[in-house]
């Protein structure tokens, strides 16, 4: 079959790896100017800057795309395993140096609060029930309602109907280390107070598993796989923007795409990596689905991010790779961000310094850095075209007294992303930079599912579909896809 992926992001490359590789004709078609997605590279006066995802959490499903391709990752691509996986660093001063180490977390806790240890225990058996029932579900479709149903029993079970702090509450009461292990929705859009407990099992991936860290940045990891894509007979287009699915009227079945530019590409099916909201709204005609525009907006799409991305000419030895800067608040930011809508004056920062790892992404003795910061969608009527300057500046003023000394004099280069970047460059709805929200009533089958209800050979890979978001969902939805497709 001749096959369209609309976008290059994860979700998109691994969809086309794995459907050349069944001997398919795929042709990526990519708006930007780089393949990548929300995984874009920015270069800057000597400085690299990876755009978007920088945790890779399930290098396995990296190395499954290179060998049915007939390759071995390690040919292409070097991934390291980071220690510590995170600081997680709290207003108090307290530290917690999160790795796959048991022993070591034991201690720490014993340090944070004796009494925590066998709650987290206790935590960790139930985290690997978690894991073993859900891991599957991630590969698994859900396009009926009756795959809902079979897998309910368990879901009840693993207490799927609380939410992960609530989860993590029932046996840890030290307030800093209910943050440590209920603060990994937020790295997939999710509110850790209103996000299924399902994705407690993050904890238990990531012990298995590690974190890892492309060398050359996660752009790399993006290059190997346009490589790859391209030495099996793929096809990438870039600066190529789609401007409608081309459905027939009688049949509802996808046929192609027509492009801005008003060339037309016929295809035997269409594979969208872009925004599943945006798809819907803006690239198929109303009458050819079931997803109304009312519909679409009635659902609950996630947050969005400020990112600063700066160079240092220094290095901050005292910095880790990954950095989790904990706000005095915790509940309460979380309702600020995904309810009320409302940017805080306080607020819990990510920290990224890929330098601590591979010093080439800057120039000698200097820090290539970005710093994320959740923020509310785009229905929060932010003006950021002119709010985005003093947030900026108060994001390094606060990094400069706590933990950058002097940070403004050593700055050199610098660029940022706000919510509007997220709509008007990454087609994301609302400015969201997850998709959609990861509820209960917003996962697996109640999700918009990898196949189209309403449109023939029409699938849909990334974020905004089952299983979610972050580099392991968004490449189970590809896997989930080609199997899909393979079956046909």
């Amino acid at each position: 079959m001749n096959i369209i992926v609309i976008g290059s992001g994860f979700g998109g490359l691994a969809a086309a790896i794995r459907l050349q590789a069944q001997g398919h004709q795929v042709t990526i078609v990519e708006k930007r100017d780089r393949p990548g997605g929300r995984a874009y590279v920015y270069q800057q006066d000597g400085f690299t800057f990876d755009g978007g995802p920088t945790i890779i959490t399930s290098p396995y499903l990296i190395d499954e795309l290179f060998l049915l391709a007939g390759k071995r990752t390690e040919d292409y691509l070097t991934l390291v395993k980071l220690n510590p996986f995170y600081n997680v660093r709290f207003p108090d001063a307290s530290v917690f140096h999160y790795n796959d180490n048991t022993d070591d977390l034991i201690q720490q806790i014993k340090t944070f609060n004796p009494e925590d240890v066998a709650g987290y225990q206790r935590f960790c058996q139930a985290a690997n029930q978690v894991f073993e029932k859900g891991l599957p579900l991630m590969t698994q479709p859900f396009t009926k309602l009756w795959d809902m149903l079979r897998v309910a029993p368990d879901m009840m079970e693993l207490q799927s109907y609380k939410s992960v702090a609530g989860f993590v509450n029932q046996y840890i009461k030290d307030e800093r280390l209910r943050q440590v292990f209920s603060f990994h929705p937020l790295l997939i859009g999710g509110n850790p107070f209103q996000s299924t407990s399902i994705y407690a099992m993050i904890h238990k991936l990531e012990q298995k598993f590690g974190i890892w860290f492309a060398m050359g940045g996660t752009g790399a990891l993006v290059s190997a796989l346009v490589k790859i894509f391209e030495e099996i007979g793929g096809k990438l287009l870039l600066n190529t923007e789609v401007n409608e699915i081309l459905i027939t009227d009688k049949t509802k079945e996808a046929t192609g795409v027509v492009l801005k530019k008003g060339n037309l590409l016929n295809a035997d099916a269409i594979v969208s990596n872009a925004d599943v909201a945006w798809t819907y709204l803006n690239l198929i005609k109303p009458r050819c689905r079931k997803y109304t525009d009312a519909k679409i907006k009635r659902m609950r799409h996630s947050i969005s991010l400020f990112v600063l991305y700066f160079g240092t000419n220094r290095r901050y030895e005292q910095m880790a790779h990954h950095e989790i800067i904990m706000g005095p608040r915790y509940k309460g930011l979380m309702n600020d961000l995904f309810n009320r809508k409302h940017l805080a004056d306080d607020f819990s920062l990510y920290l990224h310094r890929p330098t601590a790892t591979d010093p080439t992404l800057a120039p000698s003795g200097c820090d290539s850095w970005y710093v994320l910061s959740p923020v509310p969608n785009l229905d929060a009527k932010i003006e950021w075209k002119t709010t985005a300057k003093s947030y900026r500046d108060k994001i390094i003023q606060f990094l400069e007294q706590h933990y950058l000394p002097n940070l403004s004099q050593h700055i050199v280069t610098e660029y940022y992303i706000d919510p509007l970047h997220f709509q008007d460059t990454l087609n994301s709805y609302k400015g969201s930079a997850f998709s959609l929200e990861p509820t209960l009533m917003q996962s697996a089958w109640f999700r918009p599912h990898n196949i189209s209800e309403e449109v023939k050979n029409l699938y849909f890979v990334g974020a905004g579909t089952h299983p979610g978001a972050g580099i392991p969902g968004v490449m189970s939805s590809a896997k989930i896809v080609a199997e899909m497709i393979g079956k046909r």
